[in-house]
């Protein structure tokens, strides 16, 4: 497996001030923070999160109701999120069409081995679940619908990795290293080519103690995987 150089905090840093659009991050920042928390948000209040003046976010807001990703609720208008994004998110046809394929296998593979089964990709320095089945007893472990990990605190983060193109993978691994503030853990590379000559991972789970993850890639090109 070839090592590639990630790109410095500071190469990072001067890419995203050139190519900067200030308007559309707060537009960003105010969804994600919305989609974090439980509870509806004062305008004051996503003001205090964001660390921005009452004045930065107010424009943004109106824009963000006007075009439907969020409403207000209560005698106190607070803000919250719509579904427009759950909407999109099942209109994007790449992901609908690969859900739609995979549902019965997953269904499958749950029934098979009496356990639960999911489906995840690469997300920027996560993976996201796409599919998900809990286990056909009455009890059981699984994993959200629509939860994002940690890339590297996961089996099917490290098997997304080790079956990537080095260009994928290093962009992967920066976009982590930048998140998570922390260094490429030491062994990952020796890690991944293992992983990728056994064809699977299987470790004890991050999360659960006395839980085994089991991870195959599921393959998309005949040379690579890119899902999982």
């Amino acid at each position: 497996m070839t090592r590639r150089v990630l790109p410095t905090r500071r190469q990072v840093t001067l890419r995203r001030i050139r190519y900067a659009a200030p308007a559309l991050e707060k537009g960003l920042d105010i969804l994600e923070l919305l989609a974090s928390v439980s509870d509806a948000l004062t305008h004051s209040e996503i003001a205090g999160h964001l660390g921005r003046t009452i004045n930065e976010v107010f424009r943004m807001l109106v824009c963000l109701e006007e075009r439907g990703y969020i409403s207000r609720a209560g005698p106190d208008e607070r803000y919250q999120l719509t579904l427009k994004l759950f909407e999109i998110t099942h209109h994007h046809r790449p992901l609908q069409r690969l859900v739609l394929q995979a549902r019965p296998l997953v269904q499958r593979v749950a029934s098979d081995t009496g356990q639960s089964c999911h489906l995840a990709m690469l997300n920027n320095a996560e993976v996201v679940v796409v599919a998900q089945f809990d286990a056909p007893g009455k009890m059981g472990f699984s994993v959200r619908l629509g939860a994002n990990i940690d890339l590297l605190n996961t089996a099917s983060g490290h098997v997304i990795l080790a079956f990537q193109s080095d260009e994928v993978r290093a962009r992967a691994l920066g976009a982590w290293r930048l998140r998570s503030k922390k260094p490429i853990p030491a062994g990952l590379y020796r890690h991944l080519s293992q992983i990728l000559r056994r064809g699977y991972e299987e470790l004890a789970s991050y999360q659960v103690h006395g839980v085994v993850n089991i991870s195959y890639p599921v393959l998309n090109q005949p040379e690579r995987r890119s899902q999982q």
